[in-house]
């Protein structure tokens, strides 16, 4: 099994999210044709959106059994439920609702106001992967995650300089004093999401240039926490021209 990183850059944000949405669909179909069912982690932020919406748009949407489609999170802000600034808000409002999903195949993350703490809500959703365990693991095997990045080269909320990227013995963490607002949050481990299959971090801006050459040239991890993750099967960076500015000609993928 061929484990590779590859980076495809498009020529603009509207092109990134379109192409994305369009590998997507494909690839859950392949996903869906040789296993029961399928699990995804989803992202925040204005590209995970729009990625969504090319998805919600695209006539070919209708040929995937969204039944057997599970939806997580990398991440989430411990905020209200139904709050604007919940990454699994923002999903219901691009894609999730418009696909009547049974609601057993939808897995946010607790709200501040369900009734838990921060630390408790960690153990509820740690709880929820597990029931969906596989391999022995105490969690699923994600067949795609897709992943932001920050400026920073944070991912989910695994910032520099910071323990979380270094946890190994837990499959979600509180995050408390992010760097980046509001400064309490959930987010699953490197370890889980390294086990995905395959990841798909999508970038798009200039300002996310120097994170993702410092990753692809070997930054360490706890200085760029990107430089750490690797899907089993591939890991892929979907990028703009603008965010590809400093990724070497050799690294740049030609095809998918």
């Amino acid at each position: 099994m061929t484990n590779e990183r590859r980076v495809l850059v498009h020529p603009d944000k509207g092109a990134l999210s379109g192409s994305v949405a369009a590998r997507f669909i494909t690839k859950m179909l392949d996903i869906l044709d040789t296993q029961a069912v399928a699990h995804v982690v989803l992202t925040g932020g204005s590209m995970g959106a729009a990625v969504l919406e090319a998805v919600g748009a695209s006539p070919a949407r209708t040929t995937i059994d969204w039944s057997r489609v599970h939806f997580w999170w990398g991440d989430e802000r411990w905020v209200p439920a139904r709050d604007s600034e919940r990454n699994d808000e923002q999903a219901r409002t691009a894609l999730l609702d418009s696909l009547e999903l049974p609601a057993g195949n939808v897995h946010p993350f607790p709200a501040s106001d369900g009734g838990l703490e921060l630390d408790e809500a960690a153990e509820a959703y740690a709880a929820e992967l597990a029931q969906h365990g596989v391999d022995g693991l105490p969690h699923p095997i994600f067949d795609i995650t897709f992943l932001g990045v920050g400026p920073d080269g944070h991912i989910a909320s695994l910032f520099p300089h910071r323990s979380g990227i270094q946890v190994t013995d837990r499959t979600v963490i509180p995050v408390r004093n992010s760097p980046k607002p509001p400064p309490e949050r959930l987010s699953l481990t490197r370890p889980v999401i390294n086990a995905s299959q395959r990841i798909w971090l999508v970038l798009a801006g200039a300002d996310k240039a120097s994170a993702l050459g410092l990753a692809l040239a070997g930054a360490s991890r706890d200085e760029v926490p990107v430089a750490g993750i690797k899907g089993r099967k591939r890991t892929v960076f979907f990028v703009d021209g603008d965010a590809a500015a400093e990724v070497p000609e050799t690294l740049i993928a030609r095809d998918y």
